[in-house]
């Protein structure tokens, strides 16, 4: 049996994961920091699949919090073949404007946390000659986004970051597999409070489309995965247009309506 460890578990696009691998027979360990959703989800993803369901809660913006992971799969001497960095949120507004403490939070979560599990959990991949990983990413990761300054850098951080390490990791049996979703029907959008963005009218999906075209990509050992032809051709266009450009279609994009 094959072991995957998800973070961010208990929504979205990490809980969409979770039943993903639980179809394909993974046994699963789940990071997250609410221990009553946790064990909620244990009991569920345990009671409609044969498979073993252990899970850690711990917040991940936390200075130490990949070690105290590690420990805890250290401690139950399991072997991760699949390692899927989802765990992440937003601060969405003009930076001058936005919580400093929670920006510096995301960057500890997004950049430190996922740097050093993933070097801690690859050391033993590259042992055993077979890993994959996904990083999950965003259209951020391409396009820098006013009103999402901090969010978007730590994605492009993501981008960069697992692209090395494909070049590293080539001539091995592990795979690096960035995921850039845009718009996803999740909690994250309401807690970042953009659900009613003119971005999120048009051409959202749901989390379960986005990790059923991630899966196949990453097993087949994609570099990159981009979910809907819509955020295929806003990658595209990106890389063609001026920032200027660039940068007002994203404000228009992200202004909140107004209230009447």
């Amino acid at each position: 049996m094959k072991n995957v460890l998800i973070t961010g578990t208990t929504s979205g696009i990490g809980k969409a994961f979770a039943e993903k691998f639980a179809d394909e027979g993974y046994d699963l360990i789940l990071v997250a920091r609410d221990e009553q959703k946790l064990k909620q989800q244990q009991a569920a993803l345990q009671e409609t699949h044969c498979v073993a369901v252990k899970y850690i809660v711990q917040d991940l913006t936390q200075e130490n919090a990949a070690g105290l992971v590690m420990a805890d799969i250290d401690k139950w001497k399991v072997a991760i073949d699949v390692l899927v960095n989802n765990a992440g949120f937003n601060e969405s507004g003009f930076f001058v404007d936005t919580s400093l403490d929670r920006e510096l939070e995301m960057i500890s979560m997004h950049i430190r946390f996922a740097t050093e599990l993933t070097k801690r959990i690859l050391v033993h991949m590259k042992e055993n000659g077979y890993g994959r990983i996904l990083n999950v990413g965003s259209t951020g990761s391409f396009i820098p986004s006013p009103t999402d300054a901090v969010y978007s850098a730590t994605k492009a951080y993501i981008m960069s970051f697992s692209n090395a390490l494909c070049g590293e990791l080539s001539k091995t049996g592990v795979k690096v597999t960035t995921l850039c979703p845009g718009a996803t029907e999740t909690e994250f959008a309401a807690k970042a409070n953009i659900q009613n963005t003119m971005l999120f009218k048009i051409a959202v999906m749901s989390p379960e489309k986005v990790v059923r075209i991630a899966y196949c990509g990453m097993m087949k050992g994609r570099r990159l995965v981009i979910p809907g032809i819509y955020n295929k051709l806003l990658v595209a266009f990106s890389k063609v247009m001026p920032v200027s450009i660039t940068n007002r279609i994203t404000i228009f994009m992200m202004k909140q309506p107004k209230i009447r």
